[in-house]
């Protein structure tokens, strides 16, 4: 789904513009959650892949574990947050934090 993305432009942004682009994703998700199941996973499918892409930089070794769990409370969420008790407000808190860091670098 994001083609230009995974061919090089994913890894010109910084690592709060990443994350900050996946809090979209997740906001996308929670506003969906429990409304209209075709867009929930359409956000679900879209976050995933661009966690993914963010793994896979190898700018962020250091930080790959804390991506890793963000992308599994991620899911943790989208299935209800049986497992870890996630919660979507929750999570937007987190990744909101990133898109503020972002904004302040322009």
């Amino acid at each position: 789904m994001h083609a230009q993305l995974a061919e090089g432009r994913w890894q010109q942004l910084t690592l709060a513009e990443q994350m900050g682009n996946i809090g979209s994703e997740v906001s996308r998700a929670a506003t969906a959650f429990g409304k209209n199941e075709a867009r929930l996973e359409s956000a679900l499918i879209r976050g995933l892949e661009l966690f993914d892409l963010t793994l896979a930089d190898p700018r962020w070794k250091g930080r790959k574990s804390e991506i890793g769990r963000a992308r599994e409370v991620f899911c943790d969420a989208v299935l209800g947050g049986k497992e870890y008790g996630t919660t979507f407000p929750g999570l937007q808190k987190y990744f909101d934090q990133f898109a503020l860091a972002s904004r302040r670098a322009v």
